[in-house]
């Protein structure tokens, strides 16, 4: 579950990061991206340490 739960959080939080960050320019959407996948795999890490209780 914990593998499932995070590379869904990477690949939402790297196309939400991309999304916000695309008018600024193609190397901020690419920042923007990067965090957003951390931001992703943190949140879908603690998603299923949720599940998992």
């Amino acid at each position: 579950m914990t593998k499932l739960c995070t590379i869904t959080g990477s690949f939402v939080g790297g196309y939400a990061g991309w999304y916000l960050c695309e008018s600024l320019g193609m190397m901020a959407a690419f920042v923007g991206s990067g965090i957003g996948s951390v931001v992703g795999v943190y949140l879908g890490w603690k998603l299923a340490r949720k599940i998992e209780e």
